[in-house]
């Protein structure tokens, strides 16, 4: 019987965590500016509208933030915990836990996200740099605005940029000091989805 309630357990994290992406992704893209008729994005608003959309006819954006986005991504996160806990036959903790856990989680996915599409962009710059395929479009579009500071810091190396470097350390010491704020409130981590 544990390995059904294994599996179901998987399943349904892996359900969350999917959307949970793809939520995040359309906060990203917007931040980014990314192009929104770009055959990607269209998929991740019309996986993402459902929900969304209601949302935003309560909840308007605040500074270029889509706030209904970044609280529909909290409360998948909420939402998630809550059917991991009750799943795995655990009691509830404190509410505000929950929303803290959710909380460094979110940021933990984040920094995954950027982690994989600046690994992806070095790559596709050596193996297709002048392709116009939509999904490297839009991963240079999302990546541009995290990697630019830190062009900005190293003089040009006749044509080798290095500030994904700079990028990858500063991502490194952001892991740290979250997964070690992660630690310091009890994350669960198989419990939280991004941890």
């Amino acid at each position: 019987m544990e390995v059904a309630s294994d599996v179901v357990i998987f399943l349904v994290r892996s359900v969350l965590m999917l959307f949970l992406i793809f939520v995040l992704l359309r906060v990203l893209l917007q931040v980014a500016r990314a192009d929104f008729y770009n055959p990607i994005s269209q998929a991740i608003v019309k996986v993402t509208n459902p929900l969304l959309k209601p949302l935003r006819r309560i909840i308007p954006g605040f500074g270029g933030l889509d706030m209904a986005g970044i609280l529909l991504a909290v409360l998948i996160q909420i939402l998630a915990i809550i059917i991991l806990l009750a799943l795995r036959g655990l009691g509830m903790p404190p509410i505000a836990n929950i929303i803290a856990w959710g909380g460094l989680g979110l940021i933990a996915l984040i920094l995954d996200i950027y982690w994989i599409a600046v690994l992806v962009s070095i790559v596709a710059s050596f193996i297709a740099p002048y392709s116009d395929h939509p999904a490297l479009t839009l991963i240079r579009q999302v990546t541009e605005p995290v990697l630019a500071p830190w062009r900005r810091l190293l003089p040009a190396m006749g044509g080798l940029d290095l500030s994904p470097i700079l990028f990858f350390l500063a991502l490194g010491v952001c892991e740290i000091l979250l997964y070690s704020a992660a630690r310091s409130i009890g994350v669960p981590g198989s419990l939280v989805l991004g941890f």
